[in-house]
């Protein structure tokens, strides 16, 4: 296999078997300047290569006759016949600049403008040439770098020289990637990728294209999204409905090997929107994309990151009439804080197959494979299968950098380093918690942040809640881990202890074994209310003791697998003995006169009466759960499979039994219910959107208690969690239900279209949303357990907000209803902590 894909790489399309020579070169203008990243490759074959930033190529050929076609934007196609003997030969080229000339053709143009006229015949044909290879493979060598340009002074201290790898200026390359892969592809969006070779040097600043498949441009394609730049997809020129976003000019038409080449300036019309300026390149008569010079600003489009990106991308002929890239390359200039940075990635495209004839079930899910010995190949294999040669600056980088690299490698350093890490930051313990690595034991020690330690609520007092986490990992990507949990409440004086173990046996399939025992104190609503931190504080401060809270003494056993690729089986077994608790502390910070602590127990009547909720009882409950991810992808890297976003929903079907009169379980119900579900469904042009929808029954319900009811991820107070599948005014027990439910959730983020429209407002780069949240249950009532307690059974609940973000920071406005009454509304804030 591995001897296939080495030939695969380096031979021409004629005589893969026999020696190689060396073809290289400068290719400049005629000012002598070099010719950046120009496409070279050899006519009748998909075999190329590009030019690097000095103008340099290099080919390795078999001896015989080529004829060489040397091209790039802006300058006349020049086709040379070059013969290679049975030596290395150096061939310099000269590329004039391309005279493109205006001239009219009598009756040409659409009211006047013949490059709207041109663009609308390719726009006629867009979905034809979308389609027209069904599948195909190719070779993909995909190179990246990053610079800093400049720095401010005051910042550029030496160990952030040091740091970044920078000269005495503040200057030099901060990033080099390159990779070698295989990439297969099938219409409409199959994808799978092999990656073979992989090197990376230095810090990455910016974003990291390394793979063939992020640098993959389509422009017959309506829109197209890139990664990390904008959350909003960018409309290309050639879109079924680009005319709405562009005025089109033609520039001029050339003839570049026997065809006429029109070159049209693409022109937004409305400033703010996600579209492209520049220029496309169309081949007359067949109306197909000839190449593209493109570019994204921050000031036009509003982009992340980086305040320019150019996209280049050229078209050879594979046959007669098929015609696929050559290559694509990303140019990108930034300044963040007075630190400017550029630099690049090009993807060039090999070996190009158009009938590969895939066997039954290739693209089974797995886009991407990365070899065991990827990153292990040495400088001599670079050398020999890179097919851009490296500029001086680059070489000299990557030899400083490989000798940092081995130097830093050392165990000597490695230990120095770990040790540094492994260093106590009260800070940010308090916040983040604190972690202690051991490198040559692969083990790790992770204490929980302080502010999640210590506690108080009405019922313990203030509180412990201390937990620690050991983890092992193996060479072969399993691991266990091990986390003990202690919980004192020095008001009720109760002790609570438990250990938990999970062992990740099998990586690749999802499986791991885990189980928990002893006691605990846990929230009577297992959907999510508050974390003790936020807990803690309304407590105090504002005498609102939203949780409520029980005591176990427990043992669970669980199991994870997936049974094949997508579909994932979750099952646990649970026995538990369950004690209701009550109030034992009422401190305050400040002591609000109109306010009392409500009871432990959130159906008191009234509210702040301690009564009883539920009886003494133990529990033995089995669940199990199988959620199905459509078209699951993943990435096989050689430490395990990493499952890739889902580009489709989700469905899970869970069901829930309370086994009664084994060792003494006083339940006795059956639950079912049915979850379909998104996080990221994208919306062409107008930003993507998020869904949830539950529906559940209680099919047999003799006997179960409060906590077995189904609850749901409710709010109260003015922090709230934005995971899809919450409320934010819902209280946390009041519609707890034993009953029929369903909830919906839908949440819609525009991206910014509308808020980057507005002067000032704009340079925020703040992302507007709206949702609703809906809950309607069965119209009956149950009393909670045998204590003859009525659980008051609600109709329909709604929700309906706005809200606008920016990274971690969420601001939402929103009211609720309770029927048809409006019961409440007011302002929900996230800043990054639950």
């Amino acid at each position: 296999m591995k001897a296939r894909l080495f030939i695969f790489f380096l031979a021409a399309a004629l005589q893969v078997h026999a020696q190689t020579y060396r073809l290289a070169g400068r290719i400049s203008d005629e000012k002598k300047a070099p010719v950046s990243f120009a496409s070279v490759y050899i006519r009748n074959s998909t075999y190329g290569t590009t030019a690097n930033e000095d103008g340099f190529y290099e080919f390795k050929l078999s001896a015989g006759t080529y004829n060489v076609v040397f091209r790039s934007v802006g300058n006349i196609e020049r086709t040379e016949k070059i013969t290679i003997s049975n030596q290395d030969q150096e061939f310099n080229v000269t590329l004039a600049n391309e005279p493109f000339s205006l001239q009219e053709e009598p009756g040409s143009g659409d009211e006047g403008n013949p490059g709207k006229d041109i663009i609308k015949k390719v726009i006629n044909k867009r979905e034809y040439y979308l389609n027209q290879v069904d599948e195909y493979s190719c070779a993909v060598f995909v190179k990246g770098v990053q610079r800093l340009t400049s720095a401010p002074q005051n910042l550029m201290t030496r160990d952030v020289r040091r740091v970044l790898q920078l000269d005495a200026n503040g200057k030099g390359i901060l990033y080099q990637s390159e990779s070698l892969s295989k990439y297969n592809f099938r219409n409409p969006n199959w994808v799978r990728e092999e990656m073979i070779a992989s090197k990376t040097a230095g810090q990455n600043a910016a974003f990291s294209y390394n793979k063939a498949s992020d640098l993959q441009v389509n422009f017959y394609q309506n829109n197209f999204e890139i990664e990390g730049l904008s959350a909003r997809a960018f409309v290309s020129p050639f879109a079924s409905n680009a005319l709405r976003f562009y005025n089109y000019k033609l520039v001029g038409r050339s003839i570049k090997s026997g065809r006429r080449i029109a070159k049209i300036q693409v022109i937004p019309k409305r400033r703010n929107e996600a579209v492209y300026l520049g220029n496309v390149y169309v081949v007359e008569g067949d109306w197909r994309i000839y190449g593209v010079d493109l570019i994204l600003t921050k000031e036009q489009a509003n982009i992340n990151l980086v305040d320019t990106l150019n996209i280049s991308q050229q078209y050879i002929p594979i046959t007669d009439s098929v015609w696929l890239p050559t290559s694509t390359h990303f140019d990108f200039h930034g300044n963040v804080l007075g630190f400017k940075f550029q630099g690049y990635y090009q993807a060039i495209y090999n070996n190009y197959n158009i009938n590969p004839q895939f066997p039954k079930g290739f693209f089974n899910g797995e886009v991407m494979r990365i070899d065991t010995q990827a990153s292990a190949k040495n400088g001599r294999y670079w050398a020999n299968n890179r097919p851009v040669p490296l500029t001086v600056l680059e070489e000299r980088d990557y030899k400083k950098k490989d000798s940092l690299f081995a130097i830093q490698h050392t165990p000597k350093y490695l230990d120095s380093l770990n040790k540094d890490q492994n260093g106590f930051a009260p800070l940010s313990y308090l916040i983040f918690g604190y972690q202690n690595y051991n490198r040559e034991k692969r083990q790790s020690w992770y204490l929980d942040p302080f502010l999640q330690t210590v506690f108080y609520n009405t019922v313990e007092g203030w509180g412990v809640n201390a937990k620690v986490s050991y983890i092992k990992g193996f060479d072969n990507g399993q691991s266990y881990s091990i986390t003990p949990e202690v919980r004192y409440g020095f008001g009720a004086k109760m002790l609570n202890a438990n250990v938990g173990f999970t062992y990740n046996y099998n990586p690749s399939s999802q499986s791991t074994l885990s189980a928990r025992f002893g006691s605990d104190v846990l929230d009577l609503n297992n959907a999510g209310t508050r974390s003790l931190f936020f807990n803690t504080l309304s407590t105090l401060f504002y005498e609102n003791n939203y949780i409520k809270l029980y005591r176990t003494n427990f043992g669970v056993v669980a199991w994870q697998h997936e049974l094949t690729n997508g579909l994932l089986l979750n099952t646990q077994v649970s026995y538990a003995e369950r004690q209701q608790l009550y109030n034992q502390s009422f401190n305050h910070v400040f002591d609000n006169k109109d306010k009392t602590y409500t009871a432990n127990n959130p159906l008191a009547n009234p509210p702040t009466v301690e009564s009883m909720l539920f009886p003494t009882n133990q529990a033995l409950t089995a669940k199990a759960s199988l959620t199905y991810t459509f078209r699951q992808q993943y990435i096989v890297r050689p430490d395990g499979k990493y499952i890739e976003p889902s580009l489709y929903p989700k469905i899970r079907i869970n069901y829930r039994k309370g086994v009664s009169g084994v060792l003494g379980s006083d339940v006795n119900y059956d639950f079912a219910s049915i979850d379909v579900f998104d996080d990221r469904m994208k919306v062409g042009l107008i930003g993507f959107s998020a869904f949830k929808i539950t529906a559940g029954t209680f099919l047999n319900r003799k006997s179960l208690y409060f906590m077995d009811y189904n609850h749901f991820f409710g709010n109260q107070g003015t922090t709230f969690n934005p995971t899809i599948g919450s409320f934010h005014f819902l209280p946390f027990y009041e519609f707890s239900t034993n009953r029929s439910f369903i909830e919906a959730h839908y949440e819609h983020n525009f991206a910014g279209n509308f808020l980057s429209k507005i002067p000032f407002v704009r340079k925020l780069k703040l992302e507007e949303l709206i949702g609703v949240n809906y809950l309607a249950q069965g119209k009956n009532s149950t009393p909670v357990s045998n204590t003859g307690l009525m659980q008051p059974v609600k109709g329909s609940y709604t929700e309906a907000y706005i809200g606008v973000q920016r990274f971690i920071l969420r601001v939402d406005y929103g009211m609720a209803f309770d029927g048809n009454r409006k019961v409440v509304q007011g302002i929900r804030i996230f800043y990054g902590i639950r």
